[in-house]
């Protein structure tokens, strides 16, 4: 009895299948998709909210709620980054300042003998045919024409002219230049011309007695009215000699790197 029952039931389920498979192939595509569209309309909102069931059971749904604090905290983050960034430009410019004060120092100590206005090269002017630099005193400071302006490693060059709050200074290395020296070793008095085009000096007017040495160090001698005894100017690179002895002269390598130098002393007396 029981499984002619079950024949039965297994012969209605098979005669609705063809049923439907006879209906979905005779519809009109048109009527499908209208009724694909109901059944749509109907179940997106059921699907919609078992997905929001589903992220609110999860955590999922945690991001949409909180982009509102999480951009907050962004500003908030940008707004900090900025003044640490403000922050930090400022602590560079102290710590410039703090190694330039330590540069003056060294450099007020290492010439303790002179009276001497510190100063910073705000501007440099090199061509062909000169050597110029700019600093950031003046006349207000008590800067005056002809003053000598020295750096740690030795002399930078004089005042040429001099406005309230500025100095023009002629380099050594300027064409234009004439110092008045002496070689340390053999105290032989010589004359520095600068060679702009090599950055060094040439020494001429050398006795014909005297006895060089590559190598020696090369001071100023005191003579010629503008600079003091006594400061450092240069080494001597190479001896030149010719034919004539009153026409040998000498390649000095000055101190002072005039294309990094920024630091500087004006000697006032």
């Amino acid at each position: 009895m029981y499984k002619k029952k079950k024949g039965i039931l297994g012969v209605v389920i098979t005669t609705i299948i063809l049923i439907i498979l006879v209906f979905l192939t005779n519809v009109n595509t048109e009527k499908l998709s209208y009724i694909e569209n109901v059944c749509n309309s109907l179940i997106m909102p059921i699907q919609n909210g078992i997905t929001y069931i589903k992220n609110k059971i999860n955590g999922n749904n945690s991001f949409f709620e909180n982009i509102s604090e999480i951009q907050e905290k962004n500003k908030v983050l940008q707004e900090e980054n900025t003044k640490l960034e403000q922050s930090l430009r400022e602590l560079e410019i102290i710590k410039a300042e703090n190694t330039t004060l330590k540069e003056y120092l060294s450099l007020t100590e290492k010439y303790e003998e002179f009276k001497s206005i510190p100063a910073y090269i705000i501007s440099k002017d090199v061509s062909n045919y000169s050597s110029v630099f700019v600093l950031n005193v003046g006349t207000d400071d008590g800067v005056e024409n002809g003053m000598t302006v020295i750096a740690d490693k030795g002399l930078v060059g004089h005042v040429i002219s001099v406005t309230k709050s500025t100095a023009k200074v002629q380099t050594i290395i300027d064409s234009a230049s004439n110092v008045s020296a002496k070689i340390n070793t053999s105290n032989e008095s010589i004359s520095c011309k600068g060679v702009l085009s090599s950055k060094t000096l040439k020494a001429t007017y050398i006795p014909n007695d005297a006895e060089l040495i590559s190598g020696d160090t090369v001071q100023t001698s005191g003579m010629g009215g503008i600079y003091p005894k006594g400061i450092h100017i240069g080494t001597v690179r190479k001896i030149v000699s010719t034919n004539n002895i009153l026409d040998r002269y000498l390649e000095i390598e000055p101190a002072v790197n005039f294309e990094t130098v920024e630091t500087v002393l004006v000697i006032t007396h």
